[in-house]
């Protein structure tokens, strides 16, 4: 079945797809949004029950293979020490994140300049700051304005969350070994906020937020969107984007939630998926005039695929914390992020604190380390480990490499027959001395915080939740994949607005950046509206 033309087609409801259909929104435009995923219940969340633990195993699985849910798609990663983490739905990952929410540095736009390594970006901090600014507002980020390891100006829209327990022991770390740490900017509520009401430390923020503190963006752009008149559809499903003889997008061919097959012509095509999902889908484009798939003459899309490898260093202490309640996430160091030759690697690493674990958390953890018995002693040594553990993750830059990529698999497809993503993925001899130096200054931070017992693990192997660099951006079509404002060198009425076009990866969560990115694309996008269509 195929209906009239839309003007802006947008593939994708997530964290960019949502900031781009409220930016646009205002041009009257009749826009499009296709999501394969449905809109989240947050009576549904795991929060509202005391199963919440196990369902993180289950249906909220940070792993697409895990929850196997009708609007996942499976992904080949056995050829990768990191495992993809995404969510499939309306707000995107957004709803399943921690909401950390740092920006990139000004640093991180230049590192060819500065290091040496991988590529400028074309643009810089300075382009994208009113749209960081405009995105705080939009998402509701709590903070404390002065960190120095920023610009000046940066002021996020609400109080800093309480510290807590966990925050204020680690911090004390910190401070004995002299080393920077600063409130977290999250995009959490510290108060009532734009209709929302404030956190009230439900605790199980990864597994979707059901008292809408959390700023996922089903409830911060989308509400907004489609009152300005932005057509959201759900549980489709888009296979491939359609050309026409003159190399311009035309539409696309989806699926709706009974499997029945549409065609959706429209004027602009503008692609949000992810850094796996948007080159899925460009490679199973193909046509005679795109044999490798679609926008992909520079043979980039797929390539430079960014994780970012984390370390995670959790402390026992003697004295209750705060367990698993209150947002994930309390202060940050960036100590080590700015590149230092006698460190032995480039760039560097954000040193992010997390509360504790659940009870079930706790106590799986023990029996893994060998500190929680079966038998005799198991009830004691659990009392000894609940509540009583923090941690420390180490986000490190993921330098782009083109070896490490993402292709259609030959066998694996999803329940529509749409090949599946393979990611072939290693971990940079850069990456590998990086994670080992987090350790050992994480384990610092910790014994001078006062911990007993100090366990590790590097690379958490369940951590691939920033999918980065596979259709990067850049003013030279051969060494890339869109121009500087998201158009494709190859098709020019076809956008990119997710992670994919990052060109580096920083050493922090993407979010804030990649949507004051989103936004500073539709902001060009609206600056050009005489010619976007030719």
């Amino acid at each position: 079945m195929t209906e009239q033309p839309v003007d802006v087609l947008i593939i994708g409801a997530g964290a960019s797809g949502a900031a781009v259909a409220w930016s646009l929104a205002e041009t009257r435009m009749r826009i499009v949004c296709l999501e394969q995923g449905g809109m989240p219940n947050p009576s549904d969340f795991p929060a509202t029950g005391r199963d919440w633990e196990a369902r993180r195993s289950g249906d909220f699985s940070i792993s697409p293979n895990v929850r196997k849910l009708p609007a996942d798609y499976p992904v080949n990663d056995d050829d990768s020490p990191i495992k993809v983490a995404n969510f499939n739905g309306v707000g995107g990952s957004t709803v399943l994140y921690a909401a950390h929410f740092p920006r990139f540095h000004p640093s991180d736009f230049k590192v060819r300049t500065l290091d040496g390594v991988a590529d400028d970006w074309p643009l810089d901090y300075d382009a994208l700051e009113p749209f960081f600014a405009e995105n705080d507002r939009m998402m509701g980020v709590s903070g404390l304005a002065g960190d120095p390891a920023y610009p000046s100006g940066k002021a996020p829209v609400m109080p800093p969350l309480p510290l807590g327990k966990a925050g204020e022991t680690l911090a004390r770390g910190f401070n004995a070994l002299g080393w920077h740490w600063w409130p977290s900017d999250i995009a959490i509520n510290s108060k009532t906020y734009d209709g929302r009401d404030k956190c009230i430390n439900l605790g199980a923020c990864i597994s979707g937020c059901a008292q809408g503190a959390k700023g996922s963006t089903d409830i911060t752009y989308w509400p907004q969107a489609i009152r300005n008149g932005v057509e959201l559809r759900t549980n489709c499903r888009v296979r491939e984007i359609t050309v026409n003889d003159q190399g311009m997008a035309t539409g696309v061919i989806y699926y709706d939630r009974e499997n029945r097959e549409h065609a959706l012509n429209a004027h602009v095509v503008v692609l949000a998926g992810n850094g796996i999902g948007t080159p899925r889908l460009l490679l199973n484009s193909k046509s005679n005039l795109f044999p490798d798939g679609l926008a992909n003459s520079s043979g980039l899309v797929g390539k430079n695929l960014m994780f970012h490898p984390y370390a995670a260093i959790q402390g026992i202490f003697d004295q209750p914390l705060d367990g698993y309640r209150g947002p994930h996430k309390a202060i940050q160091s960036q100590e080590f992020y700015e590149t230092d030759p006698d460190r032995g690697f480039l760039r560097g690493y954000t040193f992010e604190t997390s509360r504790g674990m659940g009870p079930v958390g706790t106590a799986m953890t023990g029996l893994d380390r060998g500190r929680i018995p079966w038998g005799d002693g198991h009830h004691a040594s659990f009392r000894k480990m609940f509540n009583r553990v923090t941690s420390l993750a180490a986000i490190c830059e993921d330098l782009p490499e083109e070896h490490n990529r993402v292709t259609l698999d030959d066998h694996l497809t999803d329940s529509n027959g749409i090949p599946a993503p393979r990611i072939s993925y290693t971990l940079s001899d850069n990456s590998k001395r990086m994670l080992e130096h987090a350790v050992a200054r994480g384990t610092d931070v910790l014994k001078a915080a006062g911990a007993l017992e100090v366990l590790t693990m590097s690379p958490i192997p369940f951590a691939g939740w920033h999918l980065l660099g596979t259709a990067r951006m850049g003013k030279e079509p051969k060494r890339s994949v869109v121009n500087e404002w998201g158009r494709s060198h190859d098709v020019k009425n076809l956008f990119i607005v997710d992670g994919s076009i990052f060109v580096t990866a920083a050493g922090v969560n993407p979010t804030s950046t990649l949507q004051a990115l989103a936004l500073y694309i539709a902001d060009q996008m609206k600056r050009r509206l005489a010619n976007l269509f030719d």
